[in-house]
C-alpha cells in the first residue's frame, strides 16, 4: 500500500550480526587413550645361581649407569680364576721353552702346536673365569630409578629371579591407537598434548617419535608412539592418559559456528551482500571450539549471519552489524 504522497513503504530492514569467512591454519585434531611407557625398562635380575651378599642400592634411588647394585658370592668365582692363571702361567713358561727346543730342533712342530693350543686353551679359561667372577656384581645397565627391592641379603638367586626393577623415565613412550582413515595425517614430529586422571591440573606436550610399520588387521587401527619429556619424575610408566595428535596445520576457510544451519540432512549458511540474504548450501570439514571448515559453497572474504539466522530467509533485507573487523588471512 503507498502512503500519502505517492511513495511506496519500504519494509524494515531485519537487525543481524556477520561475521567474515577467514581462511587460517587449521590442522586436524585426534583424540585417542594411551599407555605411558619408560623409555628403558628391564627386570635385573642374576644369570646364575649364588647367594646375596650384600646390596647396594635403596629403594626408589636414582642410580647412573655402571653402579652396583647387588653383590653376589664370589669365594668360588675368585678360586676359579686364580686356577686359570695359574694353569695359563704355566702354559705360557712351557710355550717358551717350546720355541727355544724347536729352535735348537729338539722339538718338532707337531709338538710346539700342542703346546701352543694348551696355551690358547688356558687363555679362555682365564677369560671365562674373570666372567664369572664379573657376574657375581650386578650393576645398572643405563641411568634410571630402582623399583622395590624383592631379595634380602642371604637370599639364593636363581638365572630369571627379579632383584628389582629398573626405569629410564626422564622421557615418556606415549603409546596410542589411531584408526588406518588417518594414516595420511600421521608423520614424525607432530604435536600431541596429553592428560592423566591422577594429574588433573596438568597437561604434557610431546611429539610423536615413530609410527608402526603394520595395521592391525582386526581393529584397522595403527599404533603411534610419543616422546614426552619427564624432567619433573611425575608420570609413571603404565599410567593411563587421554592424548590429542595434532595434524599439520593448512590454510582453512573458516567460519563461526553460529552460521551453520542445519535442514533436513543439509548445511546452509546465510550470506549478506548489499544488505541482501542469500541462503546457500554449503559442505563442512573440520571443526573446532567454535569454528567450522567450510570446503564448498562459500569464498573467502564473504560476510555470514552469525546472529539473526532464524529471522531471515533468502531475499530478506537486513541491517548488518559486523561482529569485528576481518582479521588478515
Amino acid at each position: 500500500m503507498d502512503e500519502p504522497g505517492g511513495v511506496s513503504a519500504e519494509a524494515p530492514r531485519i537487525p543481524v550480526v556477520t561475521a567474515v569467512a577467514v581462511v587460517r591454519p587449521l590442522g586436524i585434531q585426534i583424540e585417542a587413550v594411551g599407555t605411558a611407557r619408560a623409555r628403558e625398562s628391564v627386570d635385573v635380575t642374576s644369570k646364575t645361581t649364588n647367594t646375596v651378599v650384600a646390596i647396594r642400592f635403596k629403594e626408589g634411588d636414582l642410580v647412573r649407569k655402571g653402579d652396583v647394585l647387588v653383590e653376589l658370592d664370589s669365594a668360588e668365582a675368585r678360586a676359579e680364576l686364580e686356577e686359570a692363571q695359574a694353569a695359563l702361567a704355566d702354559s705360557e713358561n712351557q710355550f717358551r721353552r717350546g720355541q727355544d727346543l724347536f729352535t735348537q730342533q729338539a722339538l718338532s712342530i707337531s709338538q710346539l702346536d700342542t703346546i701352543e693350543a694348551t696355551l690358547k686353551a688356558n687363555r679362555a679359561r682365564v677369560s671365562a673365569a674373570k666372567a664369572r667372577l664379573d657376574d657375581t656384581v650386578i650393576r645398572a645397565s643405563f641411568d634410571g630409578r630402582t623399583g622395590f627391592r624383592r631379595v634380602s641379603v642371604g637370599s639364593l638367586v636363581n638365572p630369571g629371579t627379579v632383584i628389582t626393577t629398573l626405569d629410564d623415565s626422564s622421557v615418556i613412550h606415549l603409546d596410542f591407537t589411531v584408526p588406518e582413515t588417518y594414516l595420511y595425517v600421521l608423520e614424525r614430529g607432530l604435536e600431541v598434548s596429553a592428560r592423566t586422571a591422577g594429574l588433573p591440573d596438568r597437561e604434557f606436550k610431546g611429539t610423536v617419535s615413530n609410527i608402526n610399520s603394520r595395521v592391525d588387521p582386526v581393529t584397522r587401527s595403527i599404533v603411534v608412539r610419543a616422546e614426552i619429556p619427564n624432567d619433573d619424575g611425575l608420570l609413571r610408566p603404565g599410567m593411563f592418559m587421554t592424548v590429542t595428535l595434532y595434524g599439520k596445520p593448512e590454510p582453512t576457510l573458516l567460519v563461526p559456528e553460529a552460521a551453520i544451519v542445519p535442514e533436513q540432512g543439509k548445511t546452509f549458511v546465510f550470506v549478506v551482500r548489499d544488505d541482501v540474504v542469500e541462503r546457500r548450501e554449503v559442505r563442512t570439514g573440520k571443526r573446532r571450539p567454535g569454528e567450522v571448515e567450510i570446503v564448498e559453497g562459500l569464498r573467502e572474504h564473504e560476510h555470514v549471519i552469525i546472529e539473526g539466522t532464524q529471522n531471515v530467509r533468502d531475499g530478506s533485507r537486513v541491517q548488518a552489524e559486523l561482529s569485528e573487523p576481518a582479521p588478515s588471512s
